[in-house]
């Protein structure tokens, strides 16, 4: 998955014909305009629960329990929006 930060009115293309657009934000929610051609079908996910399915199945197919892992990683401190540290730095 790309995960991109857009402001107010920037856009963004998908492809030569679909561009998205953030047209308003407001109390935690987003607004998008999307300009495709009409051949191109643009859907909510949740309207569409077969296909939701199947792009899950997809990005995460079932891994045989019998496998050794492909690789192993130590795990990371994850840190989100607000967690830097305040104060003096050690």
């Amino acid at each position: 998955m790309l995960v991109l930060t857009r402001r107010l009115m920037e856009r963004l293309f998908i492809g030569d014909n679909v561009c998205v657009t953030v047209v308003r934000l407001e109390s935690g929610q987003v607004r998008l305009g999307i300009e495709a051609p009409r051949d191109v079908q643009v859907v909510r996910a949740e309207l569409v629960p077969a296909r939701a399915a199947e792009h899950d199945a997809r990005m995460h197919p079932a891994e045989d329990s019998l496998a050794p892992p492909r690789f192993m990683t130590r795990p990371t401190e994850v840190r989100g929006i607000g967690s830097r540290r305040r104060g003096r730095s050690r």
